[in-house]
């Protein structure tokens, strides 16, 4: 099975995306699905689908052609099939402290619900094979963050505080509910997370095995839509995700000769200049600007034909490593980077403001640094079977 994630500042277009390579893939004869992991669900509304079934009150998957199915997780429900002691205990918590009813069961819907509920089916189709692809139409980029860095915090949380917490309330609970204002969380509580997160247990490796998952960030050509891009890039190899394609949507087309637009055209060239300088070796896609809204079955299908051409599978693999990596080593912090074929005379690398710059030749590669090695500098680098080991130190 395939997972392809895309991601993307909000109101970029990555649903539009999605929804299209959903549509090439089924043509393939794919059994794919494409889910929504975005609160604020818009993939029905992409294929133009107003019926009532598409707008359910379930999260089931609702099939829209041959080999196509689409799905929006819907959290309410999911509260009632997942997270029912938990979503109790809190509403119950709440009440008490002067809300209604039906306020108190809102507030018990916490955020990364959605998201661990989407993991938890992602999991299962899975192990049911019950798809070859599955697309995910994720939330605007920090909420995408979330949802990948959840599991590894949620398996910290299971093996380090879970088991301790859960004795130590089931020691206190008959005397500690006597004297607090209010009841301690049940067994039945402890339960339920203990069972959530054995649905979710392995999705981690999963999202970072690239023969299985990969990320494709949209974008728009604006600097400000690409400072965004850049910073997820840099965290999905942070948490060991590969990015396997950039795709910058709404390029002003070269039929568009009108002089107001001149201005637009230069910017736009700017950036995708920058783009693709900062993003290579990952392949880049371009989709114009369209006359029209991309809405519905054959309008994604016509972006589908732009983006892919006629013959390109999007759930072939084409990267299996992403080109670096961050680790800590002792006392210091190391980038490790793919630069076959280059001799150890022609590299260099400086540090412009939170990005390292990597020259190979005529060549350069920026790095973007996440905030923990930002404000570092390059101490020293080495060359190792064509991976350069840049070690990162604090300034002395």
């Amino acid at each position: 099975m395939r997972i392809l994630l895309f991601s993307g500042k909000g109101g970029v277009g990555k649903t539009s995306v999605a929804a299209a390579t959903g549509i090439r893939l089924a043509e393939l004869g794919h059994r794919t699905l494409v889910m929504s992991v975005d609160p604020a669900h818009s993939l029905a509304d992409s294929f133009d689908l107003n019926d009532a079934l598409f707008h359910g009150t379930t999260s089931d998957p609702k099939q829209v052609r041959d080999r196509l199915s689409i799905q929006e997780v819907n959290v309410n429900a999911e509260v009632k099939r997942h997270w029912n002691e938990i979503s109790s205990y809190v509403t119950s918590i709440l009440r008490t402290s002067g809300l209604g009813e039906v306020e108190a069961e809102e507030m018990a819907i916490f955020p990364g619900m959605e998201e661990l509920s989407a993991m938890m089916y992602v999991n299962m189709y899975r192990k049911e094979q019950t798809f070859d692809v599955i697309v995910l139409d994720c939330a605007p980029t920090a909420e995408s963050l979330r949802f990948i860095s959840m599991p590894t915090t949620l398996d910290w949380y299971m093996k380090h505080v879970f088991k301790l917490q859960r004795s130590l309330l089931r020691a206190v609970r008959p005397i500690a509910n006597r004297v607090a204002p209010v009841e301690l969380p049940p067994d039945n509580y402890f339960k339920n997370i203990e069972s959530l997160f054995s649905k979710i247990q392995g999705i981690d490796t999963l999202l970072e095995d690239p023969q299985i998952s990969s990320v494709r960030l949209v974008t728009n050509p604006e600097k400000m839509v690409l400072r965004e891009t850049q910073r997820a890039f840099v965290y999905f190899s942070l948490h060991g995700l590969t990015v396997d394609r950039i795709i910058v949507n709404r390029v002003l087309p070269a039929e568009i000769q009108d002089t107001f637009f001149d201005a637009w055209r230069a910017s736009q060239e700017k950036t995708i200049e920058e783009i693709e300088a900062y993003f290579s070796p990952v392949p880049i896609s371009k989709i114009p600007l369209f006359q029209h809204e991309v809405l519905g079955y054959e309008r994604l299908r016509a972006l589908a034909q732009i983006l892919y051409g006629a013959n390109d599978d999007p759930s072939a693999i084409t990267q299996v490593s992403p080109p670096y990596t961050f680790m800590r080593n002792g006392d210091h912090y190391e980038i490790q980077l793919r630069v076959p074929f280059a001799e150890k005379s022609e590299i260099g690398l400086f540090k412009k403001d939170d990005e390292l710059v990597v020259e190979i030749g005529t060549v350069r590669r920026h790095v973007g640094l996440p905030t923990s090695m930002a404000a570092l500098e390059p101490a020293r680098a080495r060359l190792e079977k064509n991976i350069l080991v840049v070690e990162m130190r604090k300034a002395v």
